[in-house]
């Protein structure tokens, strides 16, 4: 798993890898001529944590090859994150529809992988942070972007039920979504075969 990089990190991440491949090891002192020591200090703690680079020991560090940097960027992280959740939540829209149709119908691909969730407006500052933190793309109400983002609705109240360990909302309300429009016929069809009247 990798993180996105600002253009400092990038450049720095590109000097390390050209004069040392992915098995050649370097310290921070390679950076002495270029940057201050915070900036340094900086770049090196952004390209561990992006997973650009690892440690090789205490003071020595290897680039990891661009191809798994780069393919790291599309890991689907958000059900992980949702695992450590610390605040009441509930699959929504489209994502609930897949849940409940044991993911006959997948909207995600590592174009676009959207997740709509529903949270109680007194922790919308919460889930920003939550997924600001870990560089997922969040909105509230509606936004699209490439790759994997949030969708959040915040709402006073949150009715929610527990299918496959994650919250989601309850089985009718995702049959409801997936009745309204055609394009789901199929898991709204599945949810009718294996639930029966309870997806009516």
């Amino acid at each position: 798993m990798s993180y996105e990089i600002p253009q400092y990190g990038l450049r720095a991440y590109a000097l390390f890898f050209a004069r040392h491949g992915t098995g050649g090891e370097f310290g921070q002192s390679e950076l002495d001529w270029v940057v201050g020591q915070s900036m340094r200090k900086k770049i090196f703690s952004l390209l561990l944590r992006a997973g650009w680079i690892r440690k090789a020991s205490r003071s020595r560090y290897v680039c990891m090859s661009p191809e798994r940097a780069i393919r790291g960027l599309l890991d689907f992280r958000v059900p992980g994150i949702m695992g450590k959740a610390a605040r009441p939540y509930a699959f929504d829209g489209l994502s609930a529809i897949e849940i409940w149709s044991d993911y006959s119908y997948v909207q995600r691909s590592i174009e676009k992988s959207p997740y709509f969730i529903k949270v109680l407006r007194k922790d919308l500052g919460y889930w920003r942070c939550l997924f600001g933190g870990e560089e997922i793309p969040v909105y509230v109400g509606e936004g699209s972007t490439m790759g994997e983002y949030v969708v959040l609705t915040p709402v006073e109240r949150l009715r929610r039920t527990e299918k496959g360990g994650v919250s989601v909302i309850g089985l009718r309300e995702a049959a409801r979504l997936a009745k309204s429009n055609a394009a789901y016929a199929y898991p709204y069809s599945y949810m009718r075969e294996k639930y029966g009247t309870a997806a009516a």
